[in-house]
């Protein structure tokens, strides 16, 4: 499946390529997925194994286990498909510009060219989500980005449309189930576990048949 990665900030990317024989237990579509502490560290020590001399026994019990937790690791909701409709790119164009637009669904229409029945069902045809899911979700990924580079809730929530950075909060905390500065600082705190035990910032990446 076509895809791509952007990467915001300081990283270390690790890459799991996984024989579809051994897939039965992972999601079906492109996914982004909660990784624990312990699925972490295995991922880390399984990228060593061949540049330490090859899989032996405990090797393959580390990636028995890894594959049984990537196939329980929640789903998280980190993904935002883009319309290919040329009509609703130029909404996705203008929410791009301007986060902050509040255009309704009616107004959205008649801009577009085409019914709000029709422009419900498209969107949700190619995106898999409601037109007020798919925009809060925008709205989720832009905020991780700001916040990111440093911005505060405060000016993210406003720059988003929002009248309070309360009301942001709240969105925010429903959606992935922490408010924005819990959910960074943990985050965070898994990058600076991985950089105190790895030393660089690095690419790695894992085959498994």
């Amino acid at each position: 499946m076509a895809h791509d990665l952007r990467g915001v900030g300081d990283l270390q990317f690790y890459c799991v390529y996984v024989d579809p024989k051994l897939a039965h237990l992972l999601p079906r579509e492109c996914s982004v997925l909660t990784v624990s502490p312990l699925l972490r560290e295995l991922v880390i020590e399984i990228s060593h194994l061949r540049r330490h001399g090859g899989i032996d026994t405990t090797g393959a019990g580390l990636i028995e286990i890894m594959l049984e937790r990537l196939g329980r690791a929640p789903v998280e909701q980190l993904h935002l498909p883009m319309p290919s409709d040329r009509r609703l790119r130029q909404i996705a164009d203008r929410l791009i510009a301007d986060p902050s637009e509040r255009t309704t669904i009616p107004e959205w229409a008649r801009e577009v060219g085409m019914s709000e029945r029709t422009l419900c069902r498209l969107l949700s045809k190619e995106t898999g989500m409601s037109f007020g899911r798919w925009r809060q979700q925008f709205q989720i990924m832009l905020a991780l980005k700001r916040l990111s580079e440093g911005e505060s809730v405060q000016v993210v929530a406003f720059a988003l449309g929002y009248e309070s950075s309360s009301a942001f909060v709240t969105m925010f905390r429903k959606t992935l189930g922490k408010p924005p500065l819990k959910y960074l600082a943990e985050r965070n705190q898994g990058i600076a576990r991985l950089h105190s035990s790895e030393g660089a910032v690095r690419t790695e990446s894992v085959m498994l048949q």
